[in-house]
């Protein structure tokens, strides 16, 4: 590779740093890029001119010998120009991890109750028709989880990518691997799906960079080009993606989730449905609670009822922009997991609304004292109503 005056002082940078060293971080070498005067653009176009040996590691070897001889380097082999050993893929079984490059069988989780889009979202996998399909909602109201549950019942391989910022191509198609002290093409979790005509789950697409265009063909259902091995990989007969967001792609303006990115409305159109998946109602929510409660053996069903009230209420006054945040289905099966270990309700309510600021907080637990002395806040009261017809004013 060769280096002009900039980049030359950023190898130097990087050697001052790290004596004798020859792999760094992505975000070492993007940083000392900025700091001897790049762009963020030109640094991070810098940063991933070389070879990845391992997630989020990159090796510079080809450039640091030449400016510092004394390194203790060994020269990396060359890359076969064929992946003809792609990484072992884990047994299909049960396995545990749901880890971005692990095709596996979900098990069947006691604790799930079937609700909203899952028997609309079981139809389209049972099918086992290309049919990319995007499942917008807040957090906490189970997305993932329902997508699991439905390859779980219908006994489907599973592949759950987990997107952040930094997620690229190497991380989803694949890329140089060191193993074993040779450098080769590893596939990365797309292209395993693809091969195993497994369901894809893109995991909060929402929060990827336009790095993620690297997947329009993908989400047409086409025969993928490897570029870096020269391999077309033809998606197997089963294949499907489904992708979770707390947004519809267009960002956030409310400021509830400030790494929501905008997705390019190319890359939206390729999806054929977007379901919009709320929280569960007042029944459904009730089951769910009452299943966890059972899995940690502190069943209390009053205490129960009394979640639900509080979280509905909870709800409807955000709705209606009376509070900033939310208590989430998921946030419930905290305070369930929390009380079976010490035993006392408000205490639970207490430790798991501690991560919202003060303000919240409090009228939170102010809310459910009123329901835990029986104050009448104008809803509508029977342990199986999914309606409640009055604003709460907190």
């Amino acid at each position: 590779m060769m280096l002009n005056n900039d980049q030359t002082q950023i190898l130097e940078a990087l050697m001052a740093k790290k004596v004798n060293e020859t792999s760094f971080t992505w975000r070492e070498i993007f940083d000392t890029a900025v700091e001897v005067g790049l762009t963020e653009g030109k640094a991070t176009t810098f940063a991933n001119k070389f070879p990845k040996v391992k997630r989020g590691v990159y090796n510079l070897s080809a450039v640091v010998t030449p400016l510092n001889p004394n390194a203790n380097v060994t020269p990396m082999p060359q890359a076969a120009p064929v992946a003809s050993a792609p990484a072992p893929v884990t047994p299909v079984g049960k396995v545990q991890s749901t880890s971005s490059d692990e095709i596996y069988i979900p098990e069947k989780e006691p604790t799930f109750v079937q609700w909203g889009h899952f028997s609309d979202l079981k139809k389209v996998v049972s099918s086992k028709m290309f049919y990319p399909t995007y499942i917008a909602g807040l957090s906490g109201n189970g997305k993932t989880f329902m997508v699991e549950q439905v390859c779980a019942r219908l006994n489907r391989e599973f592949v759950r990518v987990q997107i952040t910022p930094e997620t690229d191509e190497d991380d989803l198609i694949g890329g140089f691997r060191l193993i074993n002290g040779e450098t080769v093409f590893a596939k990365g979790p797309v292209i395993k799906a693809m091969e195993a005509g497994a369901i894809l789950l893109i995991d909060e697409i929402d929060r990827g960079s336009n790095k993620l265009m690297c997947l329009q063909g993908v989400l047409e259902g086409k025969p993928v080009l490897i570029k870096k091995t020269g391999e077309v990989v033809s998606p197997a007969p089963g294949f499907n993606i489904l992708a979770t967001a707390n947004t519809k792609g267009k960002g956030d303006d409310a400021g509830r989730f400030i790494s929501a990115t905008i997705i390019d409305e190319a890359f939206l159109e390729r999806f054929t449905v977007t379901i919009e998946q709320p929280y569960p109602t007042a029944v459904t929510e009730k089951k769910i609670v009452m299943n966890h409660m059972s899995k940690f053996g502190s069943i209390d069903e009053e205490f129960a009822d009394m979640m639900i009230k509080w979280s509905v209420a909870i709800r409807k006054t955000f709705e209606d922009g009376g509070v900033d945040e939310i208590v989430s289905t998921r946030r419930l099966c905290h305070i369930v997991q929390t009380f079976s270990i010490f035993n006392n309700r408000k205490k639970a309510i207490e430790m798991c609304v501690n991560r919202f600021d003060e303000d919240t907080r409090s009228a939170f637990i102010d809310l459910y004292e009123k329901i835990d002395a029986g104050e009448d806040l104008g809803l509508v009261d029977s342990a199986n109503t999914e309606v409640f017809d009055t604003e709460v004013a907190f």
